[in-house]
């Protein structure tokens, strides 16, 4: 649904302004691979969060309490 909505936005980009439009697809693989670290570091702290979260709560849960 996500890759439709994006092209019907992109025909009426292209239908506005079409030079916007080649341009974006143009940069669109650029934009990608700038963001490509952002995604991975995104990942990374999540996984460090939820480990944290994971370490602190373990007493807890050895003990038999369920946060609410």
């Amino acid at each position: 649904m996500k890759t439709i909505l994006l092209f019907v936005a992109w025909c009426i980009l292209f239908a506005l302004s079409w030079p916007l439009a080649l341009f974006v697809l143009a940069a669109w693989p650029l934009v990608w691979l700038i963001s490509l670290p952002l995604r991975l570091i995104g990942i990374t702290l999540h996984a460090v969060f939820a480990l944290l979260h994971a370490v602190l709560l373990l007493p807890a849960r050895l003990l038999g309490w369920r946060p609410a």
